[in-house]
């Protein structure tokens, strides 16, 4: 199966979300709700909340469905 990826970016920050390996913990949505909504399509939006403060929330998925490389 071939493994879809998203991406997100702002401001040399690229998030990465594979919708295949989330395992819908919540830690992002809790974090940072205003960026990670799940009601809302894109629902990843970065313009919401701080690139560090979406970096730390992102290094707390514990499945590793989201990623972030910083430019």
């Amino acid at each position: 199966m071939e493994q879809i990826v998203k991406k997100y970016e702002k401001d040399g920050l690229t998030v990465y979300w594979k919708p295949n390996t989330c395992t819908h913990a919540g830690k992002c949505v809790k974090g940072s709700p205003k960026v990670f909504d799940v009601n809302r399509r894109p629902w990843v939006k970065l313009d919401e909340d701080s690139i560090e403060h979406i970096m730390e929330v992102i290094d707390r998925c514990p499945s590793g469905a989201l990623s972030y490389e910083k430019k």
